[in-house]
């Protein structure tokens, strides 16, 4: 069974920063896209930043200069380094993967806090 499991969310002061981890149960090559999702209180799920063949990008334009995302082949692990961190970027941070047969996997999601 294919797991993901994130880390690395923690309660911050604004200007922080912060790293978090996806960690895959199988090879990361098993997947044509992972992404970093993040879902704030009473809002919908927004795609923050995606990794795919071509590489790894933002997706959200109010994380552009401050979020990167980046992947480990070695270690099945994606990464989200946040920087520059604002209370608007509160949120629980979920990964996802999609496979080369169309299957869809979900982390259960870490919590980020950004104080002001």
């Amino acid at each position: 069974q294919v797991q993901l499991v994130e880390s690395g969310g923690d309660l911050v002061q604004t200007g922080g920063s912060l790293r978090l981890s996806c960690a895959a149960s199988i090879s990361i090559f098993s997947f044509n896209s992972m992404g970093w999702y993040r879902q704030a209180p009473g809002k919908e799920r927004e795609l923050v930043a995606i990794c795919t063949s071509g590489g790894c990008t933002n997706a959200a334009d109010s994380v552009k200069g401050r979020f990167t995302a980046s992947r480990d082949y070695t270690k099945n692990t994606v990464y989200l380094q946040m920087n520059s961190l604002k209370p608007a970027d509160t949120a629980v941070y979920y990964c996802r993967a999609i496979s080369s047969t169309r299957v869809v996997y979900w982390g259960r999601g870490t919590q980020v806090t950004v104080s002001s």
